[in-house]
């Protein structure tokens, strides 16, 4: 089969070449073309070229593998939410309500990732075409990233307007994948949360309570309903109504992908045995998460409840774990150097727990955190590597 298919690309190939009828398409060809096989040739850059059994787009497919299970159980919930929401499952789930719950949840998700995919891809492939350049693999990831964070209940058109502002204005202004500076995903979360605050924060942006595609539309909310997630419940002056073991398993409102830890923890377990993600990163955010989550325990205002929050709660809240995982890894706007990346996870893991506790206008605090470590990652691997310089220049001295 792959044989047929890799004769009928190379019969096809003079049309998208120079000169060929459908040359405008060439980029959408290699593009095709770098995703189904191998390529024979190394990039077009100077300089020298390393050879090596993983390129980026094994590396995106590895983040993509890691990010299911996120996402499989990131649609059931929203499904699971919905029947909550609406009183279908007052008489305990049975194995009917699950799938109902699951299918719910596919139809609900599914448009959110077309739309990712369509205007993001749409806008790489036409900039790669006009720079007449080879289309990266980077969104790849990001297309996948993008309807994990955002809530269910967001309109498509905004996705699709926060999606084209970070592709545009976080990474082709930049130069492309691997020249961006922040987190593309991350950009269009906080687009969409300056931009239209009322539809990611409150008790109905993280439940869908409506019809999906016109499907179980004759239910109604059940009175008391409310869909706020701990850290807003925290953040408006109420206690938070689920346990610990409730956030590790993932059955509460909140984005899609950010609620199971069991399945943070699945991706987080194949990027690191593919060394896809560093594990400095991941351990020194958490930890440090923890120490400053204790210190507002002991030294916090006894009237704050988010000061109050136990440590291990925090991890399980909100997108911490999420951020830590798949965000703050981006191997592009991350620190590069060893020493770097310890001092960037700490300073995220540091500032989420403090904008959670200290501003109740971002109760998630993880994603201004990340963008914050994104801004000054480079200045951090400068500093290091000055550092080096000097103390070496010092032994040569000596």
């Amino acid at each position: 089969m792959f044989e047929g298919l890799y004769k009928l690309k190379e019969q096809l190939r003079p049309n998208f070449e120079e000169g060929g009828k459908l040359h405008a398409f060439w980029s959408l060809f290699d593009g095709f073309e770098s995703f189904l096989f191998t390529p024979n040739t190394t990039g077009k850059r100077l300089g020298s070229q390393i050879h090596a059994g993983n390129d980026s787009k094994r590396t995106m497919i590895y983040v993509v593998l890691a990010l299911v299970p996120c996402m499989l159980f990131g649609m059931y919930n929203v499904g699971y939410q919905h029947l909550l929401a609406t009183g279908q499952l007052m008489g305990g789930l049975t194995s009917a309500l699950f799938w109902k719950a699951f299918g719910f949840g596919l139809l609900a998700v599914l448009p959110y990732i077309l739309v990712s995919y369509i205007v993001g891809l749409g806008i790489e492939f036409t900039v790669a075409q006009w720079k007449h350049e080879e289309i990266a693999e980077g969104f790849l990831v990001t297309g996948f990233l993008i309807p994990l964070i955002v809530p269910i209940n967001t309109p498509l058109w905004m996705v699709a307007v926060a999606t084209a502002f970070a592709v545009i204005f976080a990474k082709e202004v930049f130069g492309g994948t691997g020249y961006n500076i922040f987190n593309v995903a991350l950009i269009t979360r906080a687009f969409l949360f300056f931009a239209y605050p009322t539809h990611m924060t409150g008790d109905k942006a993280f439940i869908r309570t409506g019809s999906t595609w016109g499907w179980d539309g004759g239910h109604t909310l059940i009175d008391g309903f409310s869909g706020a997630t701990p850290l807003t419940q925290l953040a408006t002056g109420s206690s938070a109504d689920v346990t610990f073991m409730d956030m590790v398993n993932g059955l509460i409102p909140g984005s899609v992908g950010e609620t199971c830890v069991w399945a943070i923890l699945m991706g987080a377990c194949l990027l690191l045995v593919t060394r896809t993600a560093d594990w400095r990163i991941m351990f020194s955010i958490i930890v440090t998460g923890c120490i400053t989550a204790l210190l507002f325990n002991r030294f916090g205002a006894a009237d704050n409840l988010v000061a109050q929050y136990p440590w291990y709660m925090h991890l399980v809240s909100g997108g911490f774990l999420f951020g830590a995982v798949f965000m703050a890894t981006d191997p592009v706007t991350a620190a590069r150097t060893d020493c770097g990346k310890w001092i960037y996870g700490a300073l995220i893991g540091f500032m989420a727990v403090v904008v959670r506790v200290l501003n109740p206008g971002y109760p998630e605090g993880m994603m201004l955190a990340i963008l914050l470590g994104n801004a000054v990652a480079p200045l951090i691997d400068w500093c290091v590597v000055q550092r080096n310089i000097n103390m070496r220049a010092k032994r040569v001295k000596a």
